[in-house]
């Protein structure tokens, strides 16, 4: 009896290996064979990664460390110190909302304020028309088929349309040069421009730092004169002592905001790290945009030689059936 059962024994503890189950010599044997498509792709793909890599010009970024000046306009100042009296006159001076740096950053990435920039500071032609920078001479590198540098001209196109780029346009382009970045624990700001031009990174930089104090310091003024006007009227309105005296202070909190705003000339924004001229390109990453493409042919040819063998295998089948 028992060298009966032996054998069935045996029969039912053999390993059963299903049909689609993966064989790893099957697998590098499919790969050896197709080792020559798979070579070819990835030296498609590698060459043709070096040629993008190459053809792309040159980009140069400049960085400006900035810290905040100060919290909040004077309007949220005199809010806060004389809310109850200020309510009980009536008068509403705003405040309470975002901080001056803050919404300084959100001004400055704004389309008005950068179109408003671009056009004050003529780079019109040095954004939408250049195509490369000289080293050598220090000169724009111009694209003669849409600009004339002669008579500083756009060109038209054969419909007879100007190519001179929209302000929608301009601003599009500028704000893929432009980046800032906050940092959480110490609260510096570092505002990026790029370019492919390392001069022009470091003085759009400059000029964007400058601008945007100067834009709020004007802002703040306009506003803090046209509270005073108003407090004045409604001083000339009362003849309450207790309401006059309110007026009185918060006329004078105002006519302090005007005088710090005139004397300041880092009004928002403080340059701890000013801009230096960039000596080494932030982009193109050559060495990184190769090995992907590389990686990615090879990936590609692995992926062609697996269908070819699984499309021949299927027809096999289908064959012998």
């Amino acid at each position: 009896m028992i060298n009966q059962e032996a054998p069935k024994q045996q029969v039912m503890e053999q390993p059963y290996y299903p049909d689609d189950e993966i064989d790893l010599r099957e697998l590098f044997v499919t790969l050896w064979r197709g080792k020559w498509i798979i070579i070819f792709v990835t030296f498609v793909f590698a060459a043709a990664g070096v040629f993008y890599a190459l053809s792309k010009p040159n980009m140069y970024q400049a960085n400006v460390l900035l810290a905040p000046a100060q919290g909040e306009s004077g309007g949220a100042r005199l809010s806060g110190q004389l809310g109850g009296l200020v309510s009980l006159a009536g008068i509403n001076l705003g405040g309470g909302g975002a901080s001056q740096a803050t919404m300084a950053k959100e001004v400055l990435q704004s389309r008005a304020f950068l179109a408003d920039f671009v056009h004050r500071h003529n780079l019109s032609m040095s954004l939408m028309a250049v195509e490369a920078w000289n080293m050598e001479s220090e000169q724009w590198v111009i694209n003669t088929k849409v600009y004339n540098p002669q008579t500083n001209e756009w060109l038209t196109n054969e419909e007879g349309r100007s190519l001179e780029p929209t302000d929608w346009d301009i601003v599009k382009n500028f704000k893929t040069k432009l980046s800032m970045s906050d940092n959480k624990d110490s609260g510096m700001i570092t505002l990026s421009v790029t370019s492919l031009s390392p001069q022009a990174a470091k003085s759009w930089a400059e000029k964007l730092v400058h601008d945007i104090n100067e834009h709020m310091r004007e802002q703040d003024v306009i506003e803090a004169e046209a509270r005073i006007a108003y407090l004045e009227k409604k001083l000339n309105e009362t003849n309450i002592a207790g309401m006059q005296q309110v007026f009185y202070q918060l006329i004078e909190g105002e006519t302090r905001t005007v005088m710090l705003a005139n004397a300041q000339s880092e009004y928002i924004f403080k340059t701890v790290d000013p801009a230096v001229v960039p000596q080494e390109r932030s982009a193109p990453k050559r060495q990184l945009i190769a090995i992907v493409a590389t990686m990615l042919g090879g990936m590609l040819g692995v992926f062609f030689v697996f269908v070819r063998a699984f499309i021949r295998s299927g027809k096999k089948e289908s064959e012998s059936v």
